[in-house]
């Protein structure tokens, strides 16, 4: 399986005079968070919410700390998260997804094709985000 990466734009919703950082951000519906390296988290001038224990990827518990708020931007998709300093690159996580990606019962991963690398928004509902609530 190939690696998707998406070109998104990470600002502080807080201080509108800090200009939006635009990022190549790998995929990942594995991950539940945004993940960001430290050099962001001090650009956009985050706020530490608090510290959170992470598990990484060889087994060790290691204590990060998760800032925000942050707005993510996708093509004309916008949410917003905190995310978690750690790594040397933007990692996108299932969550931010769910707000620009509806998700359509029995297919895996729609929306991202890792064949054409790359993610797609919603084609029923191209103009703005779509959620079921009933």
């Amino acid at each position: 399986m190939e690696l998707v990466y998406i070109e998104i734009s990470l600002s502080n919703p807080k201080d509108d005079q800090l200009k939006p950082l635009i990022a190549d951000a790998l995929v990942d519906t594995g991950a539940i968070t945004l993940c960001i390296p430290d050099h962001i988290a001090v650009q956009l001038n985050l706020e530490e919410i608090e510290q959170r224990d992470v598990t990484t990827a060889d087994g060790k518990y290691i204590p990060v700390p998760y800032v925000g708020p942050v707005q993510v931007q996708f093509e004309n998709r916008t949410c917003f998260t905190g995310a978690l300093v750690l790594g040397d690159s933007v990692l996108l996580g299932a969550v931010p997804m769910e707000v620009w990606i509806w998700l359509l019962p029995g297919l895996t991963d729609p929306g991202i094709s890792s064949r054409m690398q790359k993610v797609t928004v919603n084609p029923e509902s191209p103009n703005m985000p779509s959620a079921l609530v009933k």
